[in-house]
């Protein structure tokens, strides 16, 4: 397959974008390009080969998501120069 003129106008058109009719013939050979080396990668024997799912198969090696209360509310308060029994207090910064 190639690509023409009037392709690259349509594949222009699908994709919103607007070309000047001076880069027309340059978009016509890197495309063209493209489609050549698509075509040697399709002569390719993948036979045997499993598909790519991932970069590697790495299982997931996270630790589980556990809850945990880690520290009091009290111990938490301290990191706060302006709370009262149970919050941070801040300043407003969303003025209605």
């Amino acid at each position: 397959m190639t690509i023409d003129k009037n392709t690259v106008y349509k594949v222009a058109d699908l994709a919103r974008i607007e070309i000047k009719d001076n880069e027309v013939d340059h978009l016509t050979e890197e495309m063209n390009k493209i489609l050549t080396f698509m075509e040697k990668l399709n002569k390719l024997d993948t036979d045997g080969v499993k598909p790519l799912v991932y970069m590697n198969e790495e299982a997931n090696v996270w630790r589980e998501d556990v809850a945990k209360n880690e520290i009091s509310t009290v111990d938490g308060l301290k990191n706060s120069a302006v709370h009262n029994e149970n919050f941070f207090l801040v300043p407003k910064i969303i003025e209605k």
